[in-house]
Formats: structure tokens, sequence, C-alpha cells
């Protein structure tokens, strides 16, 4: 854990790019295998775009960035492809190295060489390297392409032409460039210090040929490479477990006394899935370039992208693999659901989804049908609430011996605002104000926080309602615009309790909040929820909106004191946010 926030807070915060959001999950399944899920948005104009194609015959091949070593040969290419066995051989070490500074100035080089407009065609290097950037540039294009493959810079003069291919080093890039423009592409390059060479070029026949002083050693067609690959049809059956954890009753215990409320609301506010993670994000740069709007632990992150307008965009990344567990389909759709209501309560309105999946081992016939079930899910999930899926991808293998992961979708979405200073803060600052529930609590502790603090890992998932969803977003914007809310924050994992923790400490205002049947109320995790608050003048305002809508309304208390009081229990902020804080510094020093 301290290695993963050393190794993205280094390298962003060299590269100067805000760190606006995140989650920090554990569970005993991902003890062997750790998942680190990066997402980075970016903005620029449609009529800027560059794509990924080697065309024009005769135009030239450029391998531009650091230079090839042999750090990441057989990383991601033989990671995601194979599982970890306790007794197997050491294939952990082979991962690449980072240089963010030669990423910087190469992020800078590529601006300029794109203000100039002077690629047809670009490409980055991941996994798999050079072999794979070259296959997918010439398939991207109409005819072939030569590569001559002794002319690739190395840090490393030993490497083998095989390694040289399949070398993951990191911070390069490959173009496509015009010879009429390679003067200027290399002197824009000069000017950064950054290594360039041409090791090709495009051909107007339809194969990709690679040659090692003179030697052919490469010659496909690269669509058979990039795109016409083979076409898993794995096994896939559902496991066992499916069946047996839905007949499962969920027997924990249910606060009613004040004590027992009080002892569980600072239970939940401990626990390391719930607890404060400022001892993460403190070593992140969550404010450099000045257009960061809100962070973690906001909903979602904002960053206002023109300063004269003043538009924004929101970006939320979220997932429950507890739900998944329980139920693939449903586990995605309630992930999609949860990461388009956190855009949502700022007043953001969701526009696109991107993921990443994360499973075991697909030679699992049941590892692969939870598979299916999670893309069936986000699918339909993103047909119904008509959200484009721009990109994502797929990471499997993750198990060590016989323990797999918990099915992981990780989804993010992305939203715009028209004007990020009059979004909906997560929190109130100020006494006097009234808190509302959007949405109905159900019996739902199937996969909830509570329940796997007591081991219990069973029972049925809710059911994703995703019209209800989009009204509940629908009002969250129209409160939004029409200056409703003072404050909007979801519920998801902790429910309730965790929900009313987070608000009162975030600008140490108490609440007074009554609930009937306390407990469950708490501890529900029903999807489709928000806790807002409002001046009281705005009730009609509110009631009119819910109920066109057809959101279920409940006024559950006000806001103001140093405590946090529910029903007859009373939490001073004080020992909340010691409770709150203390997990992380305490684990991890």
């Amino acid at each position: 854990m301290p290695g993963i926030v050393a190794g993205v807070g280094g390298y962003g915060n060299c590269l100067g790019l805000p760190n606006i959001g995140g989650e920090v999950v554990f569970d005993q399944t991902y003890l062997g295998n750790p998942l680190v899920n990066a997402l980075c948005i970016g903005v620029m104009k449609h009529s800027d775009i560059k794509l990924a194609k080697a065309a024009g015959a005769g135009n030239l091949v450029v391998l531009y960035g650091a230079k090839t070593g042999g750090d990441g040969i057989g990383g991601v290419s033989v990671l995601a492809s194979e599982t970890f066995e306790s007794k197997g051989p050491a294939k952990r070490p082979a991962v690449q190295v980072g240089d963010p500074f030669v990423e910087k100035v190469l992020i800078e080089c590529s601006l300029e060489i794109f203000a100039e407009d002077l690629v047809v065609g670009i490409q980055d290097l991941g996994g798999a390297g050079l072999s794979c950037a070259t296959s997918e540039l010439a398939s991207g294009g109409s005819g072939g392409m030569k590569v001559q493959l002794d002319k690739v810079p190395l840090r490393d003069p030993s490497l083998s032409p095989e390694e040289i291919l399949m070398s993951e080093s990191q911070e390069r890039m490959c173009a496509i460039v015009e010879p009429s423009k390679i003067a200027r592409f290399l002197e824009i390059c000069e000017k950064w210090d950054v290594t360039v060479t041409v090791i090709g070029e495009v051909t107007d026949g339809n194969h990709l040929e690679i040659t090692w002083n003179g030697e052919l050693i490469v010659d496909v067609p690269p669509r058979t490479v990039a795109h016409d690959g083979p076409v898993y049809n794995r096994p896939l059956a559902q496991p066992a477990y499916i069946d047996a954890v839905a007949k499962e009753v969920i027997d924990v215990p249910i606060p009613s006394t004040a004590d027992e409320i009080k002892a569980t609301v600072l239970r939940l506010a401990a626990t390391p899935n719930l607890a404060d993670k400022s001892w993460v994000t403190d070593q992140y740069d969550r404010y450099v370039q000045g257009n960061s709007i809100q962070s973690q632990p906001d909903d979602s992150g904002m960053v206002r992208i023109d300063e004269k307008t003043h538009l924004g965009v929101a970006v939320a990344t979220d997932a429950n693999a507890n739900w998944s567990y329980l139920n693939p389909y449903e586990g995605a759709k309630l992930a999609l659901a949860e990461a388009a209501r956190n855009i949502a309560t700022a007043g953001a309105k969701p526009l696109a989804v991107t993921n990443c999946l994360n499973f075991g081992s697909p030679e699992d016939p049941g590892v692969m049908w939870q598979f299916a079930e999670t893309v069936r899910g986000l699918a339909d999930g993103c047909l119904e609430m008509g959200l484009p899926v721009t990109g994502g991808n797929v990471s499997f293998y993750n198990q060590t011996g016989a323990v797999a992961i918990l099915p992981t979708p990780v989804i993010g979405v992305l939203g715009v605002i028209d004007d990020v200073r009059t979004r909906t803060p997560m929190s109130f600052d100020r006494a006097g104000l009234d808190l509302y529930l959007l949405g109905e609590t159900e019996n739902d502790l199937a996969g909830s926080e509570w329940a796997y603090m007591h081991n219990q890992r069973g029972g049925i998932a809710p059911v994703a309602d995703l019209q209800r969803e989009m009204r509940l977003i629908d009002l969250l914007v129209a409160g939004r615009t029409k200056k409703i809310f003072t404050a909007a924050h979801d519920l998801s994992q902790g429910g309730l309790s965790a929900t009313l923790t987070e608000m009162v400490l975030r600008h140490n205002i108490g609440a007074n909040v009554q609930l009937d049947n306390v407990g469950l109320s708490l501890l529900s995790e029903t999807p489709g929820r928000v806790v807002v608050a409002i001046d009281p003048s705005q009730t009609a305002a509110l009631t009119n909106e819910a109920a066109s809508q057809k959101i279920a309304l409940t006024k559950i208390g006000t806001t103001g004191g140093d405590s946090l009081v529910i029903n007859d229990a009373k939490i001073s902020l004080t020992e909340l946010r010691k409770a709150h804080t203390e997990t992380f510094p305490k684990l991890f020093g």
C-alpha cells in the first residue's frame, strides 16, 4: 500500500497533474493481487484528434521518447496472461520503470508537434511495446509498413531483436510523419532534448515487414496481429457459490439503543474501507495547475477547463466487488449507477463511461461467467442510461494459486457542468439547514460493509433501478441549476452512517437526525439514495422537484451543534473525527 501510493503520487506530482479523486478498498482476495486502476482525462478540440493509423505510402515511421531498455520485457504481455503460483517462476519483477520527467518532456514535445500538425498518425508504446504499436498503426492504415529494428535507440545494447520488439519501456511514442515535415519534427524533438529516430516507412503493400541488420525477421499482414487474432470462446458456467450465497440470510447485530448506535457509527467510521483517506491523498498534489474545483473526499473530482466561461468536467470512479460477487450482472449496473450519481450530486450531467474490468483466470469457467455477466450488465446499463462507452480495458489472471480476486469492475464516468462556481458541495458549512433523504431505504444488508465486517458475504444483491437513477440524476442537476441544494452527498458503502459521518466532519458542523427503524436506516446500502441539505426556504421547491421526478423524500434532521445526534445517541465530532482519522496512520505510519 505505501509503495502504490508513493508510486502514484511521485509520478503524478512530477508530471504536474492534479489527482482529484479515487477509492481505496481492502479485501483478503487482493492480498496476492493488489489492483491499481488509474483514469486520466484530457481536453482537446474534436478537430485536432490524431488517430493511430499509418497512412500514405512513403511516409516515415518515427520513434521518439525514451531509449528502449530491458525493463518490462515479459511485463503486461506475460503478467496479463498467467496466474501467480506460489512455486512458479518469479514474474513480478518484469515491471516497467517509469520516469515522470521524461514523460513530462515527451508530453510537451508531442503537444508542440500536434499544434504544428506534423503527424499523420501516432501511437504510444504500451503493452507488447514496438510489436504492438507498429502492427496497430499499420493495421489502422490502408497499406503496409517496413521497420528497421536495428535503428531503435537502445539503453542496453545487448538486447536481442525479440527483446527490442517486446520491451515495454515507458515514455515512448511512434509517429507517422510526411517526409516534407520530418525536418521540423526533428527540430522540435531536439529543442525538448527528446531522442528521435526514423525507423521505417509506410508502404503501399499489405504486410508489416521488420528487419534486423538487413535480415527479415517479421513478415505478417498487420491486421492478423492487431485485429484478427484468435477470438476466445472459453467455457463458462455459473459458479456453484452463486446459488449457495443467495440462500444465506444476513444475520448481523442491528443497533437500537443509544449506546449501540454510537458504537456502530464509530466502528464504521474507523473501518479501513470507510476511514478517512487523508493519509493517501495528502501525498498527492490535488491543486497543481490551479483549476481543481473539488477532489477527494468529494463524491467526484472536478476541474475547470475554461477560465472565461467556467465550464468544467467532473469524473468519478466506482466499484462494489461485494455486489459483483453476489450478482455480477447487477453489480456492474450498480457500479455504473453509483459513478453516474457521484457526478450528479455536484450538479454535473453524466456524459460518458469508461471501465477497467478486473477478474481472476478466464481459464476458470466460473470466472469467465462472472466476466460475461459483468459485460452484459454494463452494456445493458449504458444502453438504458444513454451513456456511450468510450473505451476501457480488461485485466485477467488476477489470481494467486486457487485464490481469485472478487470480480471487480471499476467504472469511470465523466460529466460536464456549465459553471463550476454553481456546483453543489458534498457537505454543509452552516447550522440551520434541513436534511432530507432522497430515495427509499430497503433491507439491503447483503454485500454491505456492515455484513463484511461480520464476515458475512452472502444474500441477494440489490437490483439496479436505472430508470429511478436517471430521474434522481435529473433531480440533482435541476437542484443545482435552480439553487435548491446547499449540499448533496450520495449513499454507498457504509450507508447513511458513513454519509452522515463524512458530511458533519467536512466543515465540523454537527447534525441532529431522527430516524425510524434506526439500525436498518443507518446500515442498509440500498442504492439510488442521496442526502441533501437545503435552506428551509427551499422546502416547497424541493418537494415539487422530488414529486415531479417520483423520488421519495424524507426529512431526517437539521444541521448545527458540535455533535452528530442520531435519535437518542450523541457522538461528539471530536470523538467521531478521532475514530475516522486514526485508522490509516495506525496501519501505515
